[in-house]
């Protein structure tokens, strides 16, 4: 074997990562539509493709250190305590290194997005096979294109406009993983539909409604008119289903979502950043929690502003003894527990069919 084989099988080995599952595949001959919802949401989605190479401008030049600092101001700003305390563990941080740690947040951050979609492309992948109602069957083949695509975007960005990227985070590919090898169909859902895709959709509205960057802005704005539908589909599947589950049952999902909750917050520590640009991830992470900046808490706590309310909307807020209702109030998020569920509120976040009405009319 020649030495340029060598490395290619390396290369090739580091870059794939397999989980080991044992699922039923389950077929239904029952093919009537008798989930009006979900039909809904299938129509819906089938006229509400759009196509990444055509429908977002990638001429458009991208300023990283821009982005950067439209994205929670500048690095020094947001870290103002690690900048001058005398116990910084980055005190020795000059200009330069604050200028390119702004930049590797940024790139780290929509890198997780990348993998995330990814295992949304995965998950749903997985629901085609395992959901035992063709209504829902349907819908989830619409998601794998919706999936496919999201990957191709911001692995485009991140390649095209910022130039590079991170591996996936242990917390996100530790949940993905178990979601992807625990064989309840349910658990897929929401696991994925619920957790990550919820957590995700807060976090492009969020990201949308403070940068200006217009490549950004729009990849964002298209991305999450699909994840409102992504959703709204585990909200309209899990209702019923969980509507005849034992109290135990229903336990085991609430400490599944509490679990999915604290995993998908420690995510956006972004430890492998610290590591990337010479600094003690540990260090810095233990002096940030005695120094939080302004605002960190503020953006981790929205960030399950559509979780809560789609739990509720589930049951899993309130069953048995409330256990969830508890817990989600021990992580201070409980407040967004009467905000809109996503099954009601997709068809407002539908930016590509108003694109299309615009065009038309």
């Amino acid at each position: 074997m020649s030495t340029f084989e060598e490395l290619d099988r390396a290369t090739i080995a580091e870059t794939i990562h397999t989980v080991q599952a044992a699922v039923p595949v389950t077929f239904t001959w029952d093919y009537e539509r008798s989930r009006d919802g979900l039909s809904r949401l299938y129509e819906k989605a089938k006229t509400s493709q759009w196509n990444a190479s055509t429908d977002l401008d990638w001429t458009i030049d991208v300023d990283p250190e821009r982005v950067t600092s439209q994205l929670g101001g500048s690095p020094r700003e947001r870290f103002a305590d690690l900048v001058d305390h005398p116990d910084s563990p980055v005190r020795h941080f000059g200009d330069k290194e604050w200028t390119r740690l702004g930049i590797e947040l940024q790139n780290s951050l929509l890198s997780q997005f990348m993998h995330g979609e990814q295992g949304a492309l995965l998950t749903t992948a997985r629901i085609v096979e395992t959901v035992p109602w063709i209504d829902a069957k349907y819908y989830a083949a619409t998601q794998v294109m919706d999936e496919a695509r999201h990957v191709e975007v911001f692995a485009r960005y991140l390649h095209e406009k910022l130039g590079r990227q991170y591996s996936i985070n242990d917390n996100l590919r530790q949940l993905l993983d178990d979601i992807l090898a625990d064989s309840r169909w349910d658990v897929t859902y929401l696991g994925m539909q619920i957790m990550v895709e919820g957590l995700a959709l807060a976090a492009f509205g969020f990201m949308h409604h403070i940068t200006d960057e217009p490549l950004l802005k729009r990849l964002l704005r298209y991305v999450m008119s699909d994840e409102a539908r992504h959703v709204a589909f585990g909200v309209l599947s899990l209702q019923e289903y969980y509507a005849g589950l034992s109290a135990t049952e229903l336990r085991e999902r609430q400490e599944f979502a509490f679990d999915a909750a604290v995993r998908l917050q420690q995510r956006f520590r972004q430890a492998e950043v610290w590591e990337r640009m010479g600094a003690d991830p540990k260090a810095v992470l233990s002096f940030l929690a005695e120094h939080e900046p302004p605002g960190a808490q503020e953006f981790q706590v929205l960030l399950f502003s559509k979780i809560v309310p789609n739990c509720k909307k589930l049951g899993l807020l309130d069953a048995g003894d409330g256990w969830l209702r508890h817990k989600f109030a021990e992580v201070n998020i409980l407040q967004f527990e009467d905000w809109a569920d996503t099954s009601s509120e997709y068809e407002l976040l539908d930016e590509v069919a108003r694109d299309r009405e615009s065009a038309a009319g």
